[in-house]
């Protein structure tokens, strides 16, 4: 009986790993002729075909922007050349957002084009995608945003490249106006994005004749009249020589700076952009003309609490 249990489960064996094997070849004879099947000629031939189209597109885009960036610098440099009713700062902006908008547009077909390429339908995925449309308008708010303000400030001319302007809490040189930002070059160098969205409040410096206020300390022990004799003497000979100064040199005489300190002020108008240098040169000739005859002037403004 033993003798028969064994062969009988010996023979069982044998038909499963039959059964088995028989199960393997029949898959393995189902994936060669699946492999048989692939057309891989028309495979290859699909991928070099497509590989040669995304590469003639992408030569012929970057031809297409390469050509396109050129046209516009030179129409631009003609303009700057010849006689224009906008100023060189108007036309720099003019010139920075028309590149920005030329670049967007030829990146938009360039896109368009590889997708047609690779066989996405993008006119299909345009109409169906309502849900994504809206998720994109929502992100895109600040976007949208961005391009209409900095439309509106190259509209009313708020400012252009080359004026000095205050926005936000930052004083500097417009750089460059884009779609989305603007540059400012503050004076130590800085370069700052601002998007266009956050500005709201713009001081432009350059429109208008700017102030330079020079204050001057007081010495307590010479008399105001004299000083003014001085500094009048000064304008005379100096303001002929400082051809930026359009109005003034106008002596105010004392003023009170707040809680008893006492200056001498005078006060001119100048170009725009030129009212520092010129406050720097009036406060430097007046100092020396003042020590040469006889005043100290003190570090401190004249406080009158603590001299009485």
């Amino acid at each position: 009986m033993a003798i028969y249990r064994l062969a009988s489960t010996a023979s069982s064996d044998s038909s499963i790993s039959t059964d088995v094997s028989k199960q393997v070849v029949k898959q393995t004879g189902i994936l060669d002729n699946y492999i048989k099947n692939i057309d891989w000629d028309g495979i290859i031939t699909k991928i070099i075909t497509t590989g040669i189209s995304l590469f003639l597109i992408s030569v012929l885009f970057l031809l297409i922007h390469s050509a396109g960036k050129k046209l516009i610098t030179r129409s631009f440099a003609s303009a700057k050349r010849k006689e224009s009713t906008y100023s060189i700062g108007r036309l720099g902006t003019i010139y920075t957002l028309t590149q920005n908008i030329f670049h967007y547009c030829v990146l938009f077909f360039y896109f368009y084009a590889i997708l047609s390429i690779l066989g996405i339908p993008v006119s299909t995925l345009l109409a169906s995608a309502g849900i994504v449309s809206v998720a994109l308008g929502l992100g895109a708010q600040g976007f949208v945003t961005d391009i209409v303000t900095g439309f509106f400030i190259l509209l009313e001319q708020q400012f252009v490249v080359g004026d000095t302007v205050k926005i936000n809490t930052i004083t500097g040189t417009v750089h460059a106006v884009g779609l989305r930002t603007t540059q400012i070059l503050s004076d130590d160098g800085t370069l700052n994005f601002i998007p266009n969205r956050s500005i709201t409040v713009v001081s432009n410096m350059s429109r208008n004749n700017m102030q330079a206020v020079v204050d001057i300390r007081l010495d307590p022990r010479k008399d105001t009249n004299e000083m003014r004799k001085i500094i009048a003497e000064v304008n005379k000979k100096l303001v002929p020589k400082l051809p930026d100064i359009t109005n003034g040199p106008k002596i105010l005489g004392i003023v009170d700076l707040g809680n008893g300190n006492l200056v001498f002020r005078v006060s001119a108008y100048t170009n725009h952009g030129a009212q520092a240098q010129t406050q720097r040169i009036l406060l430097d000739h007046y100092l020396q003309a003042l020590k040469a005859a006889g005043f100290n002037i003190p570090i401190s403004p004249l406080n009158l609490g603590s001299t009485a």
